[in-house]
C-alpha cells in the first residue's frame, strides 16, 4: 500500500513539475524528484497509461504536456450528492 500512495505522490509532484516547465534533463527530473531515472520512467509510462500527454522536449530539455490537462488523484466532497444524501435522509 506504501507503494501505491508514494507513487501517486510522485505523480502529483512530477505534474506539478511539468506545468511549472522546471523537469530538466531525465538527470534533473529524477533528482528533483528523489527518484532513479529508472523510477522516472516507470512514474512517466503510468502516467502515460492514465493518459497523460507527455513529450520530452529535446530543444529544451525538459518534459512537457502536449496538450492542456488536469491531474487528480483521491477522493474529494461531492457537495450536491452529499446534499441529497441529507435530503434523502430527513424524509
Amino acid at each position: 500500500m506504501k507503494s501505491i500512495i508514494k507513487n501517486i505522490e510522485v505523480m502529483k509532484r512530477a505534474d506539478q513539475l511539468i506545468r511549472m516547465h522546471a523537469t530538466g534533463n531525465p538527470e534533473e527530473f529524477s533528482l528533483k524528484l528523489g527518484v532513479s531515472k529508472t523510477k522516472l520512467y516507470r512514474v512517466l509510462r503510468i502516467m502515460k497509461d492514465l493518459d497523460a500527454p507527455i513529450i520530452y522536449n529535446c530543444l529544451l530539455q525538459r518534459f512537457e504536456y502536449e496538450e492542456a490537462v488536469g491531474f487528480h488523484f483521491g477522493f474529494f466532497r461531492n457537495e450536491l450528492n452529499a446534499k441529497h444524501l441529507v435530503f434523502n435522509k430527513v424524509k
